[in-house]
Formats: structure tokens, C-alpha cells, sequence
């Protein structure tokens, strides 16, 4: 998500003054919000993960829709918006990945001891 938000903000000094305080403003804040939501679930604990990173999922949609926006829009040319997608499309991989091994462990605790 780093390297989204890095590739982000050289493209978004450069968006049309129509979307930039818009869009690309929303954009922006939607990049920063994800990565507050994977920086504290990485922080917590297994059980308290879940809804952040269910969290992030979410926001990460949104901006891929935002995005798309821009580019069907004009606002943001094909190779921004084709660079923008590959790490935004790796950090979707990895949030569901991660999600996936979340829920598995929550609703199947490891057993401490033997019967």
C-alpha cells in the first residue's frame, strides 16, 4: 500500500484542478485510511484483526472503483492507471489471503492440552 500511495501522489499533484480537490482528494484519503486499517490490525491480536482488515478490503474497493472513475473520466491517463493497479491488486491479494487465514484461525482455535 506504500508504494500505491508513493506512485499516488506524483499522478495526484498532476490531476486536472476538476477531480483533483474531488475525487483525487477522496482517493488520497481513502490510501492513507487503508493503511491506518493494516497497520493497526497488524498491531493486534488474531481475534482483533478481523474487522480491520475487513476494513481495509472495503476501502481498497472503493478506491479501485474512485480510480477507475478518474480513468474513465479522463482524469488519470492508461499507464497511471495501469501502474496504480498492480500494487493495488497485490495488497487486494494479500488482504484476502491474509482475511482468509484470520477467519480460519478464529473459528478454529487450536486446543490447548489433551483430553
Amino acid at each position: 500500500m506504500k508504494a500505491a500511495y508513493l506512485l499516488w501522489y506524483q499522478y495526484y499533484q498532476k490531476l486536472p484542478k476538476t477531480h483533483r480537490y474531488t475525487l483525487g482528494l477522496r482517493v488520497d484519503g481513502l490510501l492513507i485510511e487503508c493503511i491506518e486499517a493494516i497497520a493497526s490490525a497488524t498491531f493486534l491480536g488474531s481475534a482483533e484483526k478481523e474487522p480491520w482488515i475487513r476494513l481495509a478490503i472495503r476501502k481498497l474497493d472503493t478506491l479501485k472503483i474512485l480510480l477507475m472513475v478518474l480513468w474513465e473520466t479522463g482524469s488519470l491517463e492508461t499507464n497511471k492507471y495501469a501502474a496504480l493497479s498492480v500494487p493495488l491488486e497485490d495488497a487486494g491479494k494479500q488482504l484476502t489471503g491474509w482475511y482468509g487465514q484470520i477467519v480460519r484461525k478464529n473459528e478454529h482455535p487450536q486446543r490447548g492440552g489433551r483430553s
